[in-house]
């Protein structure tokens, strides 16, 4: 049995035609979210560790988000003075001289001299190393 529906311009529509294409589309969404959920590979980023201070500690969000923010600055704030960071269980965060030498443009083949330059260095702890495996 199909159901006509006459609308304002006089057209009749197939009303089981309209509900399966919604039922369609609805059940299309639903399959993406499900697939995006069981396959997306998660990367946590600093406002996701915000969020985890704040559901540990509690207070307010704003003082998780100012603890993540300090951690980072007093890191890197050390890096830049040429200082080692460890932290138990974790690793140590340092920075390794790279020697000035001799590299190529790649667009033109040219020679240029790349100066020497401070990278940061991160070496796992062994409890992080086991934790992983």
């Amino acid at each position: 049995m199909q159901l006509l529906m006459r609308t304002k311009g006089g057209v009749v529509n197939n009303y089981k035609t309209k509900q399966a294409k919604k039922s369609n589309i609805a059940s299309k969404i639903r399959h993406y979210i499900m697939v995006s959920l069981v396959f997306k590979q998660y990367s946590m980023n600093k406002a996701d560790l915000a969020q985890k201070i704040h559901d540990i500690i509690g207070g307010t969000k704003t003082q998780s988000e100012q603890v993540m923010e300090t951690l980072v600055e007093t890191i890197v704030g050390e890096l830049k003075n040429g200082e080692e960071v460890s932290i138990a269980g974790l690793g140590i965060f340092s920075t390794k001289m790279r020697p000035a030498r001799m590299g190529r443009n790649p667009r033109t083949g040219e020679a240029i001299q790349v100066p020497a330059m401070r990278t940061p260095k991160f070496r796992p702890a062994k409890a992080l190393k086991d934790a992983v495996k």
